[in-house]
């Protein structure tokens, strides 16, 4: 078990991320280190199925807020920060790809896309958009390259989304959306091998290739597409274009075709899911962003929220009683209050770390509730000496916005 210190109990969390580790010691003894790795992050993706795992509902928002600590350093109001822990050395405070922000996990990234939290809630896998390289970030070390892929990074295609396997402990298998030079798709990727398409012919476009991708069970994939820049395309039946899609076991070579859910997608943003099946999809239309709801009944919900200043609205992340959405033009995070019994919204979403690091993009939640994101500041918008950064954001005990 990692060591605490001694002024510091160990946490739940922590005692479960020891524990993954010890059974995956046990089953695999000197197995490869990729294969213990996925191990745990399986462990702990089945702990989240189970509801063993939850968010904290003793807060006043489903994610976790980080307990109050004092260990010398000025905190300045508003301002909140992760308590440090002992696997991360000590920052130095100025220099090239060092941050002194101790929320802030990786820097120095190309511009990023797809960001999956591992379930240790220590490390992320994230996606450079451009580079078409997926990277595993932890706080303290250096981003560890886990793949590589062949993409068309013209216009907004590249590798755009990532989701784990649900049986990751069993196949170490990730999938991701990305561009070719002829058309949008899934593709697996396999340790050591080549990735495998999934589903190809998802028409590509000179702008409006954004998609991402989630499981919303063991062998669904959920999909949303970009309108290609034609709304025409996005309403119509035959294409897959601007869609939300339902695909069963998705399998090189043997996916069946995929089933439409949902139409007049614009620009894609994500697409984020719920234990118990209620799937969540952020786009961006010519007249306002919009966040839109799914049910497990699949019944789809005309949008639940709308922002016609339109702020770009991106990643998003799900759980409880509320849904966190990346803003790009916004440089925030949008915590949505969602009613529990009818998944209508009627409040204005709050505002926290807006204008701090600048263009958001990818949202995650880990096994914790401790919600990440990563920038896009080398896209668009006007990068520091850091970026692009993946960050861990600590919620306000209130709820409430953040200077």
């Amino acid at each position: 078990m990692r060591g605490a210190s001694p002024a510091v109990p160990a946490t739940p969390s922590e005692h479960r991320r020891a524990d993954f580790r010890n059974v995956c010691t046990m089953r695999l003894g000197a197995a490869p280190r990729w294969r213990r790795v996925a191990c745990a992050i399986a462990l702990g993706s089945a702990l989240l199925a189970s509801g063993c795992a939850r968010f904290d509902d003793s807060a006043s928002t489903p994610f976790s807020p980080e307990p109050s600590f004092s260990n010398g350093a000025e905190v300045k109001p508003g301002e909140p920060t992760l308590p440090p822990t002992t696997t991360t050395p000590p920052r130095q405070a100025t220099g090239p790809c060092i941050d002194p922000d101790p929320n802030v996990v990786a820097t120095c990234l190309d511009s990023t896309s797809g960001l999956v939290v591992l379930p240790d809630g220590n490390s992320a896998l994230v996606a450079e958009r451009r580079t078409g390289r997926l990277l595993q970030v932890t706080q303290g070390q250096a981003p560890r390259e886990i793949a590589a892929l062949d993409v068309d990074a013209s216009s907004d295609g590249g590798l755009l989304d990532i989701a784990l396997s649900p049986t990751f402990i069993e196949d170490g298998l990730i999938y991701a959306y990305i561009t070719t030079e002829t058309d949008n798709r899934i593709v697996r990727i396999a340790p050591g091998d080549v990735p495998k398409d999934v589903l190809t012919g998802i028409p590509k476009g000179a702008t409006g290739n954004r998609g991402a991708l989630d499981f919303v069970a063991r062998d669904q994939l959920v999909v949303i597409t970009g309108d290609t820049g034609s709304p025409t395309a996005a309403t119509d039946p035959a294409s897959l274009a601007g869609k939300v899609l339902r695909v069963n076991s998705p399998m090189p070579g043997a996916t069946p075709p995929p089933q439409i859910t949902l139409s007049g997608i614009g620009t894609a943003g994500d697409v984020c899911t719920e234990a118990g099946g209620t799937i969540w999809v952020t786009d961006r239309t010519a007249t306002e962003d919009r966040l839109q709801r799914i049910g497990a009944d699949g019944v789809v919900s005309s949008p639940v929220w709308t922002w016609p200043d339109r702020p770009g609205v991106a990643g998003c992340a799900a759980g409880g009683d509320t849904v966190a959405v990346a803003l790009n033009g916004g440089k925030a995070l949008a915590l949505v209050s969602v009613d529990p019994n009818n998944g209508s919204v009627t409040a204005a979403p709050s505002l926290i770390v807006q204008d701090r690091y600048g263009r958001l993009n990818g949202a995650a939640v880990g096994a914790d509730g401790i919600l990440w994101a990563s920038t896009v500041n080398k896209d668009g918008g006007v990068p520091g000496p850091n970026d692009d950064r993946v960050i861990r954001i600590p919620i306000p005990q209130n709820g409430g916005g953040t200077d």
